[in-house]
């Protein structure tokens, strides 16, 4: 693969690193909220879920990149879970919109509880306050790349 010769060479090493780095640390921060009886994909399904009235699985289906039929056996396990419930659509009675129950509420919060405490313990212990405070520096100039 060929790079872009009108790129400079910091901005491709900078490219490299921020992926490799987010990738790393986003499979960690999954990692120290794994709960043993939901999977990443069940928790992804969760987390999007939350916050919205109601989804099809084939809106789920299309957010997460995967089949419907996939969708519908993750949405399903999740149900016999009691973490979503799936009730008929007022507008489309053909149609079930699929949305967590107070279980899956409760879950969901408690991940992201455990995502967060995890990584603010990496950052206290490991980390310096001037190094905290180039974190957040960095995380400011990555935030103005996700706008348009």
């Amino acid at each position: 693969m060929r790079e872009n010769p009108g790129l400079s060479s910091s901005a491709v090493q900078a490219s490299r690193e921020v992926r490799a780095v987010i990738s790393r640390l986003r499979r960690r921060i999954l990692n120290a909220a794994e709960v043993e009886d939901i999977t990443l994909g069940q928790a992804s399904v969760m987390a999007r879920l939350s916050g919205k009235e109601g989804v099809t699985a084939s809106e789920l289906a299309a957010a997460e990149g995967v089949r419907h039929q996939s969708m519908t056996a993750t949405v399903a396990a999740l149900a016999g879970m009691g973490m979503v419930e799936r009730s008929p659509d007022p507008d489309d009675g053909r149609r079930l919109l699929i949305t967590l129950t107070a279980e899956g509420h409760r879950r969901v919060e408690e991940g992201r509880q455990a995502r967060t405490e995890w990584l603010a313990g990496q950052l206290q212990g490991q980390c310096t306050e001037e190094e905290r405070r180039t974190v957040i520096a960095a995380m400011a100039v990555l935030e103005r790349l996700t706008h348009d």
